[in-house]
């Protein structure tokens, strides 16, 4: 597929790394095509970044039709440009896809255009350890219809974003709040796509935990509010007698990249890990035995985000004495060594643009 190229004509001065935040800035230009039942997906394009023309009977205004990614490409020493575990991002994209009766786009030709764009903006790509270039594709159902059906009409696009940390609290252990009275996501439902309307569910309890002086909510199953799923914006893992633990996969938890990486990660450095079944109630009882030794979440935007204290109803569970333990820095230390080309990449995750 061709991709068409249209200059910004009034660039945007570029921040300074120590300026960073996370999501606040956008770079130049952005990626664009479009799909139509006749044409299928076409025009694929770089353009200036602006604002989109809508009508308000646009179907992903009323029906959440609308999936997205997030990934990210790191500045190395020698100055060169690479991106990590793209193709997972896009390949669970398209899943997304599926789930959400959106059709899915040429993994490998929009690759390269994201290539391409990155190569235009990248000046953008910041150069200091704990920043990087975030990257966000999304769909969106573009259909001016009110009757309920799939779209016969989308728009893909992709921004780019300089950032910094994630959480304020940088890779020093976060507070989470678990919630026993809200849920994200159900059996049978689209809690495994990477869905807008995922992250809609969750922002009522994510406001109360704030309020109550915690950075996430943790969420436990819709059917029994018993089991461990996800934090708001990562996979969670707890160390327990020396094992690795994290919620198995069971169709409403997001199939995280960097939860993926974390094992592969740790059973390369001899740490067991275990897939399964947890409950809250085993994780108390485990923090009252003394046999619960660490806590951590895993995502693109913050990596390994240690968790210092857990809240479920009466119990605080003050974990490692609130700072970050050795499994959780073993794993920031060698994801993000690979990530910025400091460490040898065994598993062929990265590719120079």
């Amino acid at each position: 597929m061709n991709i068409s190229f249209t200059a910004s004509r009034h660039p945007k001065k570029k921040p300074e790394d120590h300026e960073l935040s996370f999501g606040t800035r956008f770079t130049d230009h952005m990626l664009l095509m479009d799909y139509s039942l006749e044409k299928g997906w076409h025009d694929l394009r770089i353009v200036p970044y602006d604002n989109f023309s809508l009508p308000p009977s646009t179907t992903v205004f009323h029906y959440g039709q609308a999936i997205f990614e997030g990934l990210k490409a790191y500045r190395r020493k020698d100055n060169q440009i690479q991106l990590f575990r793209a193709k997972d991002n896009f390949d669970r994209f398209n899943r997304s896809a599926r789930r959400m009766c959106i059709p899915e786009i040429e993994r490998d030709s929009v690759l390269d255009a994201l290539k391409e764009l990155i190569r235009i903006e990248e000046d953008w790509v910041p150069s200091s350890h704990g920043t990087s270039l975030y990257i966000r594709p999304t769909i969106i159902a573009t259909d001016p219809f009110l009757g309920i059906r799939a779209s016969h009409t989308y728009l893909f696009f992709t921004i780019l974003s300089p950032v910094g940390a994630y959480y304020p609290e940088g890779f020093n252990p976060v507070k989470i709040w678990v919630t026993s009275e809200y849920v994200r996501a159900v059996p049978g439902g689209v809690g495994e796509a990477k869905t807008a309307g995922n992250y809609a569910a969750s922002l009522y309890a994510s406001e109360k935990a704030q309020k109550e002086g915690y950075t996430q909510v943790l969420w436990l199953d819709g059917k029994e509010h018993r089991y461990i799923e996800e934090v708001g914006s990562m996979n969670i893992f707890f160390v327990i007698n020396n094992t690795i633990v994290t919620p198995e996969l069971n169709g409403s938890i997001l199939s995280g990249v960097t939860r993926n990486t974390v094992i592969q990660v740790a059973r390369k450095n001899g740490l067991s890990v275990s897939e399964k079944r947890i409950s809250i109630d085993e994780i108390c009882e485990a923090h009252e035995k003394g046999e619960l030794s660490e806590a951590f979440g895993s995502g693109t935007a913050a990596v390994i985000s240690p968790v210092g204290t857990i809240r479920y109803k009466d119990h605080i569970l003050t974990i490692k004495n609130g700072v970050a333990g050795p499994i959780s820095t073993m794993l920031f230390d060698e994801i993000t060594g690979i990530q910025y080309g400091e460490k040898e990449d065994s598993f062929q995750w990265t590719e120079i643009i």
